[in-house]
């Protein structure tokens, strides 16, 4: 496979879009990866008030804020991220809340125990 180019801000607004028109107030994409791969990039948009719930880290894994601003929970501790952050996911169970229309970009490397050789 060859290069290929993907334009992360007319994607952060298809599916802002699709996020405003679902009734879980989310819409998720993912660009890059799959089972078979390690690495998994994945475009989340998130109305305001939506809460990603409580969930494990499958790996090691980043948040950058595409457009918008949230707060992340883990372990007790708060932190807020608006367009332009980077987050270092814990490793610890964490959740996420969109304190306005935001756009996520999820990049996941998953262990080597997490990665599937199944199709």
């Amino acid at each position: 496979m060859g290069m290929q180019k993907v334009s992360i801000e007319a994607l952060a607004r298809q599916q802002l879009k699709l996020a405003t028109d679902a009734s879980s107030g989310r819409s998720a994409s993912t660009i890059f990866g799959g089972h078979e791969k390690a690495l998994r990039q994945t475009l989340l948009a998130l109305v305001k008030d939506t809460t990603l719930a409580e969930h494990e880290s499958p790996g090691e894994a980043t948040v950058y804020v595409v457009e918008g601003r949230v707060q992340l929970h883990a372990a007790g501790a708060t932190w807020e991220a608006r367009t332009g952050d980077l987050l270092i996911m814990p490793s610890a169970r964490h959740s996420i809340d969109a304190l306005e229309d935001s756009v996520l970009l999820m990049t996941v490397a998953k262990t080597a125990d997490n990665v599937s050789n199944k199709p």
